[in-house]
């Protein structure tokens, strides 16, 4: 088979990402595991920079199938609600880390029972009683990091650890620390893929969203809350100023 004729079938084959120049057309079977993971998410990440939240995620569903998982906050629906679209029945990992809202629980029971998803909670190794034992009441006041590691990025390690890529909303215009993240990005941490179709979306953008596909809200976004964390570190403030107020901490350790 020659060059021009195996490019004409891996094209037929690929999907169809009218954003992307002709050459990249075939990103799917050019950037192979072979080629390695990392690779992939170099050349990904630029090739889909141009492209849609719903075309990058149709990319990742195209590329990874099962072994793509969601994450959510529970904070919106957004992305859980763009990737049942896409892919009915994908997997959308919640940290339920024994310190949340009641009413981000509740954003999570109304999510599973009103989208076509499969939600898993993934909880911490130690419940609240028992780390309280082990470390001290409230280790959250006096060591938040180590309590995010225990309750946030360890739990999410271990329950990313059956896949290659996963999807998470976090966006550039949140905070400086997330200013250059990319739609397709390596996270060195977990050794895998990281898919973040929202990162060039604004709050705006977000927002125009939810009015228009009816999404599914944490009550406390609308209570003066502008990012869901555990309760006993989010207050009230915009964006993500009411994270772990008084102290230079911004973010959890789960993107970085």
């Amino acid at each position: 088979m020659n060059t021009t004729t195996a490019t004409a079938a891996a094209s037929q084959t690929a999907p169809s990402l009218s954003f992307l120049h002709d050459e990249a057309t075939v990103l799917q079977d050019l950037y192979d595991s072979s080629d390695g993971l990392a690779h992939l998410a170099a050349h990904a990440g630029a090739a889909l920079e141009g492209a849609t939240a719903e075309e990058v995620l149709r990319w990742a569903v195209d590329r990874f199938g099962q072994r793509l998982v969601v994450t959510s906050s529970m904070a919106d629906g957004v992305v859980a609600h763009m990737a049942a679209a896409v892919r009915p029945g994908i997997r959308v990992l919640f940290l339920d880390t024994g310190y949340h809202f009641a009413e981000t629980i509740g954003t999570a029971d109304a999510l599973e029972a009103t989208l076509p998803i499969e939600l898993v909670r993934v909880r911490p190794h130690l419940s609240v009683a028992s780390q309280d034992a082990a470390f001290g009441q409230d280790l959250f006041a006096r060591d938040p990091d180590l309590c995010c590691a225990m309750r946030k990025v360890a739990p999410l390690a271990k329950a990313l650890a059956p896949y290659v890529a996963w999807i998470s909303g976090i966006r550039r215009d949140e905070t400086s620390t997330r200013s250059d993240v990319g739609v397709v990005e390596w996270d060195e941490r977990h050794q895998m893929v990281k898919v973040n179709p929202l990162a060039t979306w604004t709050h705006d953008d977000v927002q125009r969203y939810i009015v228009d596909n009816d999404i599914l809200v944490n009550p406390l976004m609308s209570e003066g809350y502008g990012s869901i964390g555990c309760a006993p570190c989010t207050h009230r403030g915009e964006g993500r100023t009411g994270r772990w107020l008084g102290l230079p901490k911004v973010e959890c350790g789960l993107h970085g």
